[in-house]
């Protein structure tokens, strides 16, 4: 007995002093992470006279930096990065236009993935980065569709000797997921209004109805319709028709010389030569060659963080899915009282709320409008920019505006709401759970996941649901200036791109978020004195205080080299379970440009 005592005592003693080492370290490793963060991954470059601004477009590109949240599949998977930010890229490339030290732009292309409207606004940057006389050259030792429409503003495009251009058109494929919850023993009751509102389709079908992939084809169509153009703008030996027959023939599988041959890129060179000729092309020594990335430029002037201006215009990032007390995605309980403070500041002269959401829950996108109407009845102007989508409920939050941009890519509209009730009765059978309940009314535990609906509920529900669809068409109406009538003629849920969405009335210009800055600030009669400031704050998490380095040793430590796969499928399946049962977002699709 004592003898246990002891052990215990001493393993408890041993525990504790190995607690504070590691604490210690752990510190000393935070330590080196926010000195590292505050000097930057590119404190060693300078910027002199005959630099080349490079931008490097490999790895994910995301809205705006967002704090780290690492989960127990990035940690065993390896899948740590710290993505890049487009507004750090636009931003850097208009610097870089400017600044009289930067003598040309070179693009290093790789697989970046981004939505189309992501890589639509990097490529417009490229291009106004050229109206300032300068050149751009692109290398590349493959290409995915989007670096190389990114590519084809260049002056030049080189690939490697032995790489690819993985041009395959434009597309995606959705998971239809009713099988695998018909194993489970899970059941999803719908209720919705709007014959495109297909985003319930994949866990009731198998198959993707005539609808759903009538709005796609017609969506795809036109975004890849703009791309082709877009290339051919600045590939003279290109036109639509033949962009169509080299991916119909194995673009892909073909040879970098007969990319050369085609008109798709210049030349056929190895990336050792580039510094070469990059030298040449700026008249210096190559030993002279100095390479500036679009964050150390950004870094060095002010930018987006003026929160003392008394001439300020708020620039506000809703990315991700609309969520009800989530920590990922638009949080309404976080969003609404920025809005709110932002509305009873004075010296924030006017608003661009920049949206990038496929929608969400229904009553977060009615908080968030509600929180922007306060806004405006401040007499501050709001503008709204949309970036990838701003779909479903991210159009509700959009809607009311003073002014709609949106990028030529972008994917909006889905104006419909639906009701996607789980009836997990098979799964509780299989696992051998009987619920009771005890009620004082029928109606205490409706709806429940374990017994279906019956048809006077499901009416309820439904009911329910059309209530929610008339406040979306009313708010549409009102904040678009349209009748009723009209809304529901473009409304059902379906999806447009940004340039027919134009031409129907749901968007007022195609421009870019610095367009809705700059139409807020002239609004704001600030056009001359105005300066920026970006919401929500960023505030690190513990994740980017450390260096990459740390972060893979904290991998090391979870002590896993494979991921979980069944963890993985439930964690996916709680997400769905969990979501608000009303919901006002778009099909679930990726148009990633990322093969």
């Amino acid at each position: 007995m004592l003898k246990k005592f002891f052990l215990n005592t001493l393993s408890s003693f041993v525990g504790a002093w190995i607690a504070i080492i590691l604490f210690g370290i752990v510190g000393v490793v935070v330590a080196v992470g926010l000195v590292a963060r505050v000097q930057g991954s590119d404190a060693t470059q300078s910027i002199k006279k005959h630099s080349i601004l490079t931008l490097d477009l490999n790895g994910t590109i995301v809205e705006s930096e967002t704090p780290t949240s690492l989960d127990y599949t990035s940690l065993v998977s390896g899948s740590i990065e710290k993505p890049q930010t487009l507004n750090v890229i636009v931003e850097g490339l208009k610097e870089g236009a400017v600044n009289s030290d930067i003598d040309a732009l070179y693009l290093k292309c790789g697989v970046a993935a981004a939505s189309p409207a992501t890589f639509n606004a990097i490529r417009d940057a490229v291009a106004e980065f050229r109206k300032s006389g300068k050149k751009v050259y692109a290398y590349g030792d493959a290409y995915t569709l989007g670096t190389y429409y990114v590519a084809s503003a260049a002056d030049k495009i080189y690939l490697n000797p032995y790489g690819q251009l993985a041009i395959q058109g434009l597309g995606s494929t959705s998971m239809y997921l009713k099988g695998l919850f018909d194993k489970l023993g899970i059941q999803f009751q719908v209720v919705k209004v709007g014959t495109f509102k297909s985003a319930v389709e994949p866990y009731i079908t198998s198959d993707m109805s005539q609808p759903a992939r009538a709005q796609l084809d017609t969506l795809f169509g036109a975004m890849w319709g703009y791309m082709k153009d877009g290339i051919c703008d600045n590939r003279k030996k290109l036109s639509s028709e033949k962009i169509d027959s080299l991916v119909n023939n194995g673009l892909v599988f073909s040879s970098a010389n007969e990319a050369v041959k085609n008109g798709l890129v210049d030349d056929a060179v190895y990336e050792r030569t580039m510094d070469e000729r990059l030298a040449k092309f700026i008249g210096v020594e190559k030993k002279k060659l100095n390479f500036v990335s679009v964050s150390t430029l950004v870094g060095q002037v002010p930018w987006t963080d003026a929160y003392n201006s008394k001439n300020r215009i708020a620039v506000l990032y809703a990315t991700g899915e609309i969520v009800d007390g989530a920590s990922t995605g638009i949080n309404y309980q976080k969003l609404v009282p920025i809005i709110t403070q932002l509305a009873d500041d004075d010296n924030v002269k006017g608003l661009v709320l920049r949206v990038n959401s496929p929608g969400g829950s229904a009553f977060g996108s009615d908080q968030i409008g509600e929180a922007l109407d306060y806004f405006q009845s401040k007499k501050k102007p709001l503008a709204v920019s949309m970036g990838d989508y701003a779909a479903s409920g991210g159009y509700w939050i959009s809607c009311c505006a003073d002014k709609i941009y949106a990028d030529p890519l972008t994917i909006t509209g889905s104006i419909g709401i639906f009701g996607l009730i789980p009836n997990a009765k098979g799964l509780a059978d299989k696992l051998g759970v009987n619920p009771q309940s005890v009620s004082t009314n029928p109606a205490a535990n409706f709806p429940t996941m374990y017994e279906p609906m019956d048809e006077r509920q499901l009416g309820i529900m439904q009911r329910y649901v059309e209530n929610g669809y008339d406040r979306f068409v009313k708010r549409v109406a009102k904040g678009r200036k349209m009748s009723e009538n009209k809304v529901r003629l473009i409304a059902e849920g379906r999806v447009w791109n940004a340039i027919k969405a134009k031409e129907i009335g749901l968007v007022d210009s195609l421009g870019s978020l610095g367009d809705a800055i700059e139409w807020t600030a002239g609004k704001a009669d600030v056009l001359k004195k105005y300066e920026i400031a970006v919401y929500p704050v960023f505030e690190p998490s513990f994740w980017d205080m450390l260096p990459a380095g740390e972060i893979e040793m904290a991998k090391l430590m979870k002590g896993s080299k494979s991921v979980d796969l069944t963890e993985v499928g439930i964690n996916f399946i709680e997400k769905v379970i969990r979501r608000n049962q009303v919901q006002a977002r778009m099909p679930e699709f990726n148009v990633t440009l990322c093969n």
